[in-house]
């Protein structure tokens, strides 16, 4: 693992992205046969964490990859109230509990480790890797393709239907901006990885009952919304000199 990422940080990062997706399409089936929600995604999350982790703090990447204290002080960016708004958006109807325990629980774990994961993975690896050479292409990239990913939603077996496949889609795009922002003007992921993991599991107790197509729509309008005033905020009221961690991706802006 070590020499591909030292061959090309790109690659190595590619190599990550198929076999995450991979690892989540083929735990679908294997968590019907079990009988209990989200259990061998639970497994394969937490291996995969482990091992990426364990990758990152051998090899000194700790602050490279943002797993580190923002060099900014909270104030700059608005103490992050918008993203404690996003992280309690499932939640805006009331919570229900919507699974057995053992069922919550799996989901509760591998939704805390696929914020982990898909931050480090898209936000650290691949924005870093491509913004060696342009960062504002970086920003777009790191963007666009954790928001397309959410299409292996359609075909690996987890019953999402088109409609809400399409939203997906569009928030995690305007999430991905958020995030990368976040990260690119702080150098920290941390504030990334708590948030991602936080609407991820709090969606496990959202309360659907009574709510209509419009109110969903709405629902997921006033979410973008949110998030791309954060992100055009935090974009015009940052510093334009970079954290000494992002100096060396100065090239392109």
């Amino acid at each position: 693992m070590k020499k591909l990422y030292e061959k090309s940080e790109l690659a190595f990062t590619i190599a990550w992205i198929v076999v995450y997706c991979a690892l989540q399409s083929f735990a679908n089936p294997l968590n019907e046969r079990i009988g209990i929600a989200y259990s061998a995604s639970a497994v394969f999350c937490i291996l995969q964490a482990a091992v990426l982790f364990s990758f990152i703090r051998r090899n000194s990447l700790m602050k490279r990859y943002g797993l580190c204290k923002s060099s900014v002080a909270a104030r700059r960016f608005l103490f992050y109230v918008p993203l404690i708004i996003l992280a309690t958006g499932n939640l805006w109807n009331g919570a229900v509990i919507n699974d057995s325990l053992s069922g919550i629980a799996c989901r509760m774990i591998c939704m805390l480790c696929v914020g982990f994961l898909e931050e480090v993975i898209f936000r650290g690896f691949l924005f870093k890797a491509v913004a060696k050479d342009n960062v504002k292409f970086a920003i777009i990239i790191s963007s666009v393709t954790f928001g397309i990913g959410h299409l292996v939603n359609l075909c690996n077996g987890s019953g999402m239907n088109l409609a809400d496949n399409l939203y997906q889609i569009c928030f995690a795009v305007a999430v991905g901006f958020l995030f990368v922002t976040i990260f690119y003007r702080s150098g920290s992921l941390l504030p990334c990885i708590i948030t991602h993991s936080a609407i991820n599991m709090s969606n496990a107790f959202a309360n659907e009952a009574g709510i209509t197509w419009e109110g969903q729509m709405m629902h997921g309008f006033v979410m973008i919304v949110i998030t791309a005033l954060y992100a055009f905020i935090l974009a015009k009221t940052l510093p334009e000199t970079l954290p000494e961690t992002q100096k060396e991706n100065r090239s392109g802006v």
